[in-house]
Order: structure tokens, then sequence, then C-alpha cells
């Protein structure tokens, strides 16, 4: 490897003591210095491999504190290193020490390859269901190896946007299915992360008006084995091997040989993204590992110090605790593990300039024994950090485990992805009766879930889709999932999907059916950008991207999740980016604070009324109704009591929201507000998304499965997005 030394060279140097800190391996111009935590271990050493593969082994003599280190001397960023680990082999204690084994070192900044099974990666010999409890004798490298790091990298004066939450639109992606198919991007770049920094992505997602690209997991990963064996791969990326490491999956640099220049194109991708104003949110799975369960092969963890980093069932530790339908559960009970999970964090903020993270399975790193726990170290040790503390945190507020749904739980500084508001948007307009109260809620922000604990509307990560279901045009096309192809039979993936297919099942020609979905799609786009909280956009959604039924594509590194550019809807995509455009210059659509019903002094209304299309009020009755499946949401503009930075009060236009999911169309008497003047139609999904702007009557049809957004300029100075005074 170039600018490595053979390690023959290296044969006069002695190893020193070296520090037991910083964990993993770091360069100082000199050597590097080696640090792994093991507590149970008998013996650590450190394996360095030349470009030949030839290995030589160093011991590391000295611990602290459980930390096993040491320095060599002259060696350099660009060097390969494996770690072999020495004790007791005694699953049922749940010790699974085997120095055949290489590890990967769990603090690797970079690795040099990905996994490969055909050269073992297990710590026994697989074969039966006790096959575990007896320790492989040949040697294991399924493990890919780790890099030395040079941490250098010219950021300029690079910053990022910290777009505050109230005006933050998030955009979840995949680093590969974003660009692998996306013409302006140039092929050797698509799907990588240099792809998703080219300045044609950048143009693109300054366009459409989102603020922050939320990443599907970019830590490195495993495919594993039975999917391989089924010629499939992990394409999500949910089963980390590394927390430090960048995936070589996405990497242009591994693409040409060059597997150390990873660390580099990412930082250069964030640069870029920050420089057109965008945040980077990272996805990230730190409640289970590749592992696997007591049968699963051995890579870092599990062969370093199994009962340190995972959760084993103390009746027989052979065993694990399994809250992620995964195998294994990371204990971040334990000090170590949950130290291995924060500076990972901290590595990502202040090393990689990061804007935040979306917790995957957020539920499970709060457990105590059993419970989720608010109390608990992780979300103790995240609020008092001054680095952690100041990104944006997003919490997946869910686990498979009892008790591990928690929407609404999460503490203060925490948003969460609203379940509640998904399952709500989609049943509403799909046609379910008696929705009127819980759309409510959802419409300004779920204060049922997030007002009483010092949490403000953006803590609503609203979604009408994820990365797992259904896309947004498969939402309004299929009742019924269609994921043969993962190889499981369609037994994979969710049942319940609140989804209609609106009169056939999955590709028609019906103009009928193909109207009503096209304004279906509008709808749900329209519901989402247009409610209190912080809007969440899938991927392809703002343009029909489908999946063809598929409501579980994890497996499907193929033209099923790449985006395809040449084929969008153009007009849904202008359509969605004029719902950006209409809430970025609307205040009342993003409110810092929740709504109360408060009177506004001398206009005769309040900050949020309700009202039925005749055009009175909603009453008690109307909000229980079965057979309600229409209202109105009226939002004062001169009742946000907000200020901008110069302390002045925000104001708006009134905004007046008329949604109905009735299969007829509805005959809807616009309210007659004082204050002021004549409503004008801003959006309407029965259309196709034209731009101009209509001046209503007193009276509107609405037309079956619609919605439609009228303002009400007030009189000068409360102009749109302008400041009271």
């Amino acid at each position: 490897m170039k600018g490595v030394p053979a390690l023959s060279d290296l044969a006069q140097f002695l190893v020193t003591p070296g520090a037991p800190y910083p964990l993993g391996a770091t360069p100082d111009g000199e050597g590097v210095n080696f640090a792994l935590y093991s507590e149970n271990a008998t013996a650590v050493e450190v394996c360095l491999f030349d470009a030949a593969g030839h290995e030589s082994r160093v011991a590391l003599r000295e611990q602290t504190a459980f930390v096993w280190h040491g320095y060599v001397p002259g060696l350099r960023p660009g060097q390969r290193y494996g770690y072999r680990v020495h004790g007791p082999y005694d699953p049922r204690r749940g010790l699974r020490f085997n120095p055949k084994v290489v590890l990967l070192d769990p603090y690797a900044r970079a690795i040099d390859g990905l996994e490969d099974f055909a050269r073992g990666g297990f710590s026994y010999v697989p074969g039966g269901r006790d096959a575990d409890l007896v320790p492989a004798d040949v040697e294991q490298r399924a493990a890919p190896l780790a890099l030395v790091v040079d941490p250098d990298f010219d950021w300029g004066d690079d910053r990022g946007p910290n777009t505050p939450w109230h005006g933050t639109v998030i955009y979840e992606a995949h680093v590969k299915g974003l660009t692998m198919r996306h013409p302006d991007v140039p092929p050797e770049l698509r799907g990588t992360y240099a792809g998703l920094g080219h300045p044609a992505m950048l143009r693109y997602l300054k366009k459409l008006g989102v603020t922050a690209v939320e990443l599907m997991p970019v830590h490195a990963h495993v495919d594993d084995p039975f999917l391989v064996d089924k010629g499939l791969s992990n394409y999500w990326g949910y089963s980390s091997l590394g927390y430090f490491a960048p995936d070589l999956r996405y990497s242009a640099s591994f693409r040409r040989g060059d597997a150390a220049a990873t660390v580099p194109e990412f930082k250069q991708m964030v640069k870029s993204l920050h420089a057109a104003g965008l945040e980077v949110i990272l996805d990230v799975v730190y409640n289970h590992t590749a592992e696997g369960n007591h049968l699963g092969p051995t890579l870092s963890l599990k062969g370093i110090d199994n009962p340190t980093y995972y959760r084993l069932v103390p009746e027989d530790r052979r065993y694990y605790f399994d809250y992620t339908g995964t195998g294994n559960t990371l204990n971040v009970r334990h000090p170590q593990a949950l130290q291995l999970v924060m500076d990972s964090l901290r590595y990502w903020v202040t090393t990689m300039h990061v804007d935040g993270f979306r917790f995957d399975l957020a539920s499970t790193l709060a457990r105590g024994l059993h419970e989720v726990d608010q109390l608990s170290g992780f979300f103790t040790i995240i609020h008092q950090d001054p680095v952690l503390s100041r990104v944006k945190l997003i919490a997946e507020p869910w686990d498979v485990g009892e008790g591990g749904y928690q929407v609404g739980n999460f503490p203060v500084k925490w948003a969460e992805w609203n379940g509640v508001y998904r399952d709500s948007i989609r049943a509403f307009w799909r046609g379910e009766g008696g929705r009127a109260s819980d759309l409510g809620y959802r419409l300004t922000g779920s204060s049922d879930l997030y007002q009483g604990d010092g949490r403000k509307p953006s803590a609503s990560v609203n979604l009408v889709t994820a990365h797992d279901g259904f896309t947004l045009r498969d939402l309004v096309s299929h009742e019924h999932k269609h994921n043969d192809a993962n190889g499981e039979s369609n037994r994979d993936g969710h049942d319940d999907n609140r989804s209609w297919n609106c009169g056939a099942e999955g590709p028609t020609s019906d103009p009928r059916v193909t109207a009503l979905r096209a304004r279906q799609q509008r709808n749900l786009l329209a519901t989402l950008l247009l409610s209190q909280g912080t809007p969440m956009l899938v991927a392809g959604d703002e343009f029909g991207r489908t999946q063809r039924g598929n409501n579980n594509a994890y497996c499907q590194d193929n033209e099923t999740s790449w985006l395809d550019w040449e084929g969008l809807d153009e007009s849904l995509l202008a359509f969605t980016r004029r719902l950006l455009r209409v809430r970025s210059s609307h205040p009342a659509l993003r409110r810092r604070s929740f709504l109360s019903g408060r009177p506004i002094r001398g206009s005769g209304v309040r900050d949020v009324m309700w009202f039925r299309h005749d055009g009175q009020p909603m009453a008690g009755d109307d909000w229980n109704n079965p057979h309600t499946q229409s209202l109105a949401m009226f939002l004062a503009g001169n009742g946000l009591e907000e200020t901008d930075r110069a302390g002045r009060a925000v104001c708006d236009d009134h905004l007046l929201l008329v949604m109905s999911a009735w299969s007829q169309d509805l005959d809807f008497t616009l309210p007659d507000l004082a204050g002021g003047e004549r409503w004008e139609m801003v959006v309407d999904t029965a259309r196709d998304g034209a731009e101009e702007t209509r001046i209503a009557g007193e009276r509107t049809l609405l037309t079956a499965h619609s919605l439609k957004l009228f303002r009400c300029p007030l009189p000068a100075p409360a102009a749109a997005g302008s400041v009271c005074t």
C-alpha cells in the first residue's frame, strides 16, 4: 500500500506502552497508538497486515482500566490491522473468545474491504443448533481489516446551516438509490457519496425546497449470509458492523481501489451539502449489530468482550435478548457500550460535521432491565453533552419488545417519527369516518403527544411514508403487499398498511382510477406539508416513485429501489415544489408554539378555528361523528405570538385548509371572518398543481377526495412573511 512501510522495516522498533485513550488506532506522525477495551480478555494482539496480506502480530501488554494499549513507532496512515483477543471460550457464561478469529476494531475509522464469509467468520464450526458450544480451531477472517486514517481534511469555512426546527423539511434518502440512475451524475459517481454531493443533486434538492437530507445507514454494515445465498443483499444497511467507518459500498474512492479515501470523500459530500444550505442527518443503528444471535458470526464485539457489549439472558448467558428482531441487542446499560455509542456520535459531529441523527428503534436504547426508561443513562448523557445536545435528535420511538411503542414519550430536546400521524392521515384519506378529532390533533402538531413535556410542534416529525413500507404511489395503488422478490413467500413486511388502491390492485389503464390515484398522492403530500410539525418527505415520493407494491424492499439493491429519474411524474414534482414554497412563505404553517384556540384581541377570531362544510363551527358531536369526513381549519395570521431575530412580531395571512375524504363532491361554505378581505385559493389538489391563484366566492365546490388551501390577506402591514409594526 502506498506510503505504508514494509513491516519488516519496523523490526528495529520496540512497542512502547502507549496510552489507553483515545480508543482505536491514533496516528501522530511518528507511529500509531492502539487501544482496545476488553474487561474479560486474558491477552490482546494487534495484527498488522502488509500489502501482500502477510501478518505480523504485536502483543498489547499494557492494560489500564480494562483498556489494552500499546504504541508502535514507524506506522503511518493506511496501515491495515485487526485484533486477536484471547480468553475463555465458554458460551454458557457469555464468553466467546477465540484468537483464531481476526476481529474488526469497533473504533475503526475506515475499513479496507467488505466482509467475506468464504473465509470463515464464526468462532465455532457451523452445523447443528448446539454447534456454538465448541470453538473453531481454524483461522477465521471474514471481517474486513481496519485502516489507520489520516484525520486531516481542508474544511475551509464549513459550517452547518443550523436550520431552526420549525423551518426544517427532511428528505429521507438512500445514498446509492438516490443517484444510481441519475442521468446528470457521472456514471463513475452514481450511487456514491461523491454522487450525492454532485452539483446536479445539489441543484435538485435546493429547487425542491427541502432543508435537510436524512441518509439511511452509512455505517459499515454486513450483507447477511442468508441474503447472499438467495442472490440478494442488505440494501438498506440496518446491519451495522462498525460505528465509525463509512460504508464502502457507497464509495467512489473504493471503486477506484482507494478505500482510505472514503473518509475524505464523505467529508467532501457533507461540505458540499452545507455549502448548498442543506443539513446532513444520519440514520444510525445503535440498537444491534450484524453479529446476530448465539449462532451468528463473530466479527468484532462478540469476540472482543461479548458480555460487555451485548444484553445476555441472565439464566443462560449463551443467549441474547432480542428487542430488535435481529438476534441481539446492544448493551447500553454497560458504561463501555454506552461510551462506544457516545464516542461514535461525537465523532460524526466533530470530525465528519454531520448535523443530527435519527435513531433506529430508539426505544431499545432507553430500556432499563426491560422497560423503556426516560431517565436511562443514554438520555442523561446526551442531554448534558455539550456537543450532542445541540444537534438534531430524532427517535424512531418503538422497538419489537413488549412496551416498546413509545410515541410521545421521549424527553425534551428529542423529536420523534410520529407513527400516530402517519396512521391517522392514511386512515382519513382512504375514507375512514370518525377521524375528525384525531385529525385535528395531527394537523396542529400533535399537542396531545408533545405539549405536556416542554416540547414544541416541531418535535412531531410528520410522515405519511418512510423507507419501510409502501412508497406514496404504491400506497394509493395497492391494498396488499407484493414482496415475492424478497424470497420469503410474501411473509415479510407489514400487512396493516392503511392503504387504498382506489379501485384496482396495481397497474391499471382505467382513467378514473389513475386520476383518483394522482389526486390522492396530492392530498397526502399537501396534508403532510401543510401540517404543523416537521415534515419528512421520502426521496422519490415527490415524483411518483414505485416499488411495484413491495413494502419491504430492504434487500432489493436494484431498480426496485433506485430512483427512476427519467420516468418521473413532472406534474407531481411541480406540485410538491409549489407546496414547499407555500410552506416556506407562510409562517402560520410552521409555528414554533402550539395553537390554543386563543382569541386574537380586536379581530373577532381565534388563533385556530374549525368549521363544518356549511360554514358553521365544529361542535362536539361533529368531532365524534363516525360519518364526519370533512372539515376546515382556520389559522389566524395575526395570532402567531412569535417574533423574529430583531424582536419584531411575525404576522401572516389568514389561512383556511379545507379537506374532504367524501366519495362525492361537496359544496363548502367559506367562513366570513372579520379583519380580512376575500379568500384566495392557493392550493387545490383536484387540479394538477398550476401556479395561478383564484379568487374564491362565499362558497367553493370541493371535489370528491380533495383538499384546498385559501389565504385571506390582512390589511397592511400584516402581509405574508412580514413583521407587524
